[in-house]
């Protein structure tokens, strides 16, 4: 089986014949119960990241509380991404080796239990266990992120996979706005540890959900990986590849989501406030993008990942530019929302991109090779951002954000296109197979 590979418009757009020649048979039918096993998982990652990203939005009351800088304070939303790009790979050679579903309950007890610890030593005042607190979660959160992915994707047939992980990587943006829309309002009635056990009700009512719905679902169909197989993942540079798209795509979107407030206020003159509420619209589109990228990617362009990701790098591009150049009020949130639009379906796509490119038994491996490299993007692009800033404005630094995001284009125009026809019959939307481990480019 042949993963075809075109470098030329032709061939990115226009493979009609190929699709005729492998099509895929449908596996099992979406039911219910795989609706209320995404739902449970969109739970439980909502609660997740709202517990994640609490702590920005009440830094203030930290600070006065612990008596820290604004650095350490920050510090404890940045720990959970770094801990998250050491433990991803470890992580999902484990889920490749045990059952996904098992492993996303054992993660939401951590995170409960990190959520229950936070409380404690926030209440105490205790900095240090609290940021101990956060590491755990997160642990908890690759564990939960990477096994819910595999779970959901094995609930949905073939032509649905892309949208089924889409719907569920949505809950992020969720996630996220309800952390730093909630955890103020919660901090006044209980103080400013009582929303790390708010969210912690969350994820807990998505385990409810999750734990029956997805029975059956999450155990791997074939052997555990070997360590040959293992290192075949590593070395598979459309695993490179398609990790360098989220990367790109993580680093725009926190480096936008952390510098463009500031940028409202310092450069444009809007209050902390109204900056707040414009930049707060970028991520928040991702609620739509993020679950319509599969359905763009499964039903406008037939299954194909490389067009709609190299229009989405296309698009954003310009648009932070725009951002960046003028002044006008609509033109500010114009651009920000179509933005964040854009990167959000790279985000969003990615996770079922990589699964295509491998072994189905290394199929955790990919996802959490894919969590890894993006979430270092993450971490890394505030810091770079900030250096940047300092060293030559933020315009300068905004400039240099669309050139990553033309780069992302460029990339994904010389990336692998597996496509849902590359599917065989006997295999669900988990097993997709790749050729030794890598692609190999057609002849045509």
């Amino acid at each position: 089986m042949e993963y075809w590979h075109g470098g030329s418009a032709g061939n990115l757009l226009d493979d009609s014949a190929d699709r005729r020649q492998y099509r895929h048979t449908p596996g099992h039918a979406v039911t219910s119960q795989h609706l209320g096993a995404n739902t449970g998982a969109s739970l439980i990652s909502t609660g997740l990241a709202a517990y994640e990203i609490a702590p920005a939005s009440v830094s203030p009351l930290i600070q006065d509380s612990l008596g820290v800088s604004a650095s350490r304070a920050g510090l404890l939303v940045g720990v959970m991404f770094g801990t998250a790009v050491i433990a991803s790979l470890p992580a999902g050679a484990v889920l490749d080796r045990t059952n996904s579903r098992r492993a996303v309950a054992v993660a939401v007890g951590a995170l409960i239990g990190a959520c229950v610890w936070g409380w404690i030593a926030g209440r105490a005042g205790d900095y240090d266990s609290l940021l101990a607190s956060r590491a755990l979660g997160g642990g908890a959160f690759v564990v939960i992120w990477n096994g819910a992915i595999d779970v959901v994707s094995r609930a949905v047939e073939p032509g649905t996979c892309a949208t089924a992980v889409g719907v569920f990587t949505a809950s992020g943006p969720v996630g996220f706005a309800l952390g730093q829309s909630t955890s103020p309002l919660i901090a006044n009635q209980g103080g400013w540890t009582a929303s790390f056990l708010a969210f912690a009700g969350i994820a807990l009512v998505g385990l409810a959900l999750f734990w029956p719905t997805s029975r059956g679902l999450g155990e791997s169909d074939s052997t555990a990986p070997s360590v040959q197989e293992f290192s075949a993942v590593l070395r598979n540079p459309a695993v490179w590849t398609v990790g360098l798209l989220g990367f790109l795509a993580y680093s725009l979107y926190l480096f936008v989501n952390s510098w463009g407030g500031s940028f409202l206020t310092e450069e444009l003159g809007y209050s902390l406030a109204v900056s707040g509420a414009l930049v707060a619209v970028f991520p928040a589109i991702g609620m739509i993008s993020r679950a319509s990228s599969g359905v763009l990617s499964d039903r406008v362009f037939g299954g194909r990942r490389r067009p709609l990701l190299v229009a989405a790098f296309a698009v954003a591009s310009p648009l932070v530019v725009v951002f960046s150049q003028f002044d006008s009020l609509p033109v500010l949130v114009a651009s920000l929302l179509l933005a964040g639009f854009a990167v959000q379906i790279v985000m969003g796509l990615s996770y079922t991109y990589v699964r295509e490119v491998v072994e189905p038994q290394v199929a955790a491996t990919a996802v959490a090779l894919q969590t890894s490299v993006g979430l270092a993007g993450a971490f890394l692009a505030p810091i770079a951002g900030g250096i940047l800033i300092d060293m030559a404005g933020f315009r300068s630094a905004f400039l240099l954000a669309a050139l990553f995001a033309a780069c992302g284009a460029v990339v994904t125009w010389w990336a692998p296109e597996p496509g849902p026809w590359a599917v065989p019959a006997d295999h669900d939307c988990a097993s997709n197979i790749s050729a030794d481990s890598g692609f190999r480019v057609s002849n045509r």
